[in-house]
């Protein structure tokens, strides 16, 4: 059972055990999250970081690159070691590790370099995630594709471990941001009753929930806005007869504009605004391959595409995926994958 709330405890009692066992067993944890790390994957790995540090446990969180300035707010997030700022310090951590939190991501090429690493250690290993298909290489697997953000999970295993009254409110402030994010201010993914019971729970602790949004969305750079405008009224093409839109970027169209990291978080969402439109695609040209993100309404899959099309994936809802080579040529895929996919957008409610 949950401890102090009525929540379904949804992580079996053995996952539980195993979990609780591994923690007590071992002293130096790393908790690693995914490529970009974004709230969810932020907010997760704090809040967990902060509960094992209450322990006494030694802990680090490792990252494989940066992250947006507007979650740099959160209570320690100056803690975290970027691997591509200190890669030396970042591969002695994980080497030196016995226990290694795997938190947002079900496969190791989602954390880049530090995949082998993970790969390599003899550490024992413990997967926190909501996404598809995880990978066969962690020793315990705690993953539930139909939770809102690994957040929530993260707050269910601590409960489940007996440790409710162990949430603080900055592990409280940590976890609320990730659920917040995850579901879009929950407006997708965000049916489940339960996920509110949380939140409530989340203000017994002490959140102010006004102040997270505030300090999340509202702190964007006025760059970003300038940027946002520009894709709109430049960068976007619509196909009303497939229920669709597309916006993107180049290198080159980025660079008139001295953005910072986390600027185009959320562009994504904004075709979704407009009538009849259920699927807006987001492709970015970044240094080393062209980024797509992809979000939905409704029943339509663009997990499916995103894995058809840009060996990517997700949720229902919300997804991502990655193409090498010219974003011209990304533009000409993805309009190849709506034609294949009209049939199912066409009846889209």
């Amino acid at each position: 059972m949950i401890e102090s709330t009525s929540l379904t405890p949804i992580i079996g009692a053995q996952k539980i055990s195993q979990a609780k066992k591994q923690i007590d067993n071992a002293q130096k944890i790393v908790i690693i999250t995914h490529l970009s790390p974004d709230g969810d994957a932020l907010g997760s790995s704090l809040a967990l970081y902060h509960y094992l540090l209450n322990l006494g446990k030694e802990v680090k969180v490792v990252v494989p690159n940066s992250f947006p300035y507007f979650l740099k707010w959160m209570n320690g997030t100056k803690d975290i070691v970027v691997n591509t700022y200190i890669p030396n310090v970042a591969e002695a951590i994980i080497k030196n590790a016995n226990l290694i939190f795997c938190l947002d991501f079900n496969i190791l090429k989602r954390i880049g370099v530090l995949g082998d690493l993970v790969a390599q250690s003899t550490a024992e290993k413990i997967l926190v995630d909501h996404h598809l298909s995880p990978d066969e290489v962690f020793d315990t697997v705690i993953s539930y594709p139909h939770i809102s953000s690994t957040s929530e999970i993260i707050f269910r295993l601590i409960s489940q471990m007996g440790d409710f009254e162990k949430i603080s409110p900055i592990i409280a402030e940590c976890i609320y941001t990730g659920m917040m994010t995850d579901t879009g201010v929950f407006t997708f993914n965000s049916n489940d009753p339960e996920i509110f019971e949380i939140i409530s729970l989340l203000i017994k602790k002490g959140i102010d929930r006004d102040q997270i949004y505030s300090n999340v969305f509202n702190n964007y750079s006025e760059n970003r806005f300038r940027l946002l405008g520009f894709t709109l009224s430049q960068r976007m093409k619509t196909y009303p007869e497939l229920r669709s839109a597309l916006i993107y970027l180049s290198k080159e169209d980025q660079a008139q504009f001295p953005i910072t990291k986390g600027d185009t978080e959320g562009f994504v969402n904004y075709p979704l605004s407009i009538k009849n439109i259920v699927f807006s695609v987001f492709i970015r040209e970044d240094e080393d391959m062209v980024k797509v993100s992809l979000r939905s309404q409704g029943a339509f899959p663009c997990n499916e595409f995103a894995e058809d099309y840009f060996d990517g994936g997700g949720h229902l809802n919300a997804s991502g995926g990655e193409f090498y080579g010219k974003i011209e040529d990304a533009i000409t895929l993805f309009e190849k994958g709506l034609e294949e996919y009209a049939d199912v957008l066409k009846q889209c409610e």
